[in-house]
């Protein structure tokens, strides 16, 4: 599943038509557009079997050697990101993402199942751009944000057992990629990298995405530079309100480590009960600041369901944003504590 550099089928043209795309050997259909965000879109794409075989056939993506076939869809639909590529920096950095979800494979991680960058001519003449295209498990549920959104409205909450078990597989995916040698940090844990599956009898599905921000979670900062270099990484990669107090005021002396993780789950956390991040709060204020809010762990509890959540469950999500990194808990720490607490709420 290597990049494919080729013109293949004016792509570019088709999927602004609406039209046939191909990645690599297969043919996709675009259905529908899911979404959008910076450079990227998201599109509803049906496979196209030629060989009459349909998407079980020997044909297509079935024929292929996926790491786990059950990610194989049973009527042939997935999720296709298409990322405009306009320079070799963005090539990279998609080259890096393509590389970073290759590695992975969780049930609650979501799978890159095959990708292609393809060469496209540019606006001025003789000049090429590039474009990829990422292919994916679709999730039609949307994310716990679009969830959020949706319950907020009718002010709804989930109950203290169903948030335990979203979040422990967050944890479980989270895992995964801190146990690489070396570790690697997803770097933008938040509610709208997670997509939600509900499934009937079974607490939703939970599974992160995105990891166009991942990288090796440890770093030796050693100058004032080095510390402004990664702050500078961190604003443009970390959603500001689940970012972790370390990448907003850097020291030049420190060791960065997979627990920048952990501050974004504890935010997460939090939003999986509240719908919102822990200092989102200070938006709404007359000359409030995110940044500030963050450095001193300023955590406020919104009123919540009636009954409200435990003081067991806010204890949690404050154990996870402690200001110093390193007093801050490790995931295998969080895994343990998140199963009692599961086996305390569940009758």
């Amino acid at each position: 599943m290597g990049c494919s550099f080729s013109g293949l089928n004016a792509l570019y043209d088709a999927v602004n038509g609406g039209g046939d795309v191909w990645i690599n050997e297969n043919r996709f259909k675009i259905l529908r557009q899911l979404g959008e965000g910076g450079f990227a879109y998201v599109y509803l794409v049906k496979e196209v079997v030629s060989d009459g075989g349909g998407s079980q056939g020997s044909g297509g993506l079935a024929g292929k050697k996926i790491k786990n076939p059950s990610h194989i869809s049973e009527d042939g639909t997935y999720a296709m990101k298409k990322v405009l590529i306009q320079s070799e920096e963005q090539l990279a950095l998609v080259r890096e993402e393509i590389h970073v979800s290759s590695l992975f494979s969780h049930p609650n991680l979501l799978p890159l199942l095959d990708h292609a960058i393809i060469a496209v001519k540019g606006n001025q003449q003789g000049s090429w751009q590039h474009e990829a295209y990422l292919l994916f498990p679709v999730h039609l549920d949307g994310t716990l944000l679009d969830n959020a959104k949706t319950m907020q409205t009718k002010k709804e909450f989930y109950p203290t057992f169903t948030v335990l078990q979203i979040f422990r597989q967050l944890c479980a995916g989270l895992k995964h990629m801190h146990s690489f040698d070396p570790p690697y940090a997803h770097n933008d844990v938040k509610p709208g990298n997670v997509l939600i599956t509900h499934r009937k009898g079974q607490p939703p599905l939970a599974i992160l995405m995105d990891f166009g921000s991942a990288r090796p979670a440890k770093k030796e900062i050693r100058s004032r530079s080095e510390a402004l270099q990664l702050q500078e990484w961190a604003a443009e990669h970390c959603s500001a309100p689940f970012r972790a107090p370390e990448l907003w005021d850097c020291p030049s002396q420190t060791d960065i480590d997979a627990r920048t993780d952990i501050w974004s789950l504890g935010c997460t956390l939090y939003a999986i009960m509240y719908g919102v991040s822990p200092f989102e709060y200070v938006l709404d204020e007359s000359g409030g600041s995110l940044q500030l809010a963050i450095m001193n762990a300023q955590v406020k509890w919104p009123a919540g369901p009636n009954p409200p959540y435990p003081e067991a469950l806010h204890q949690f999500v404050l154990w996870m944003l402690q200001p110093q990194p390193t007093i801050r808990p490790q995931i295998d720490d969080i895994i343990i504590h998140v199963d009692k607490l599961i086996s305390k709420f569940s009758s």
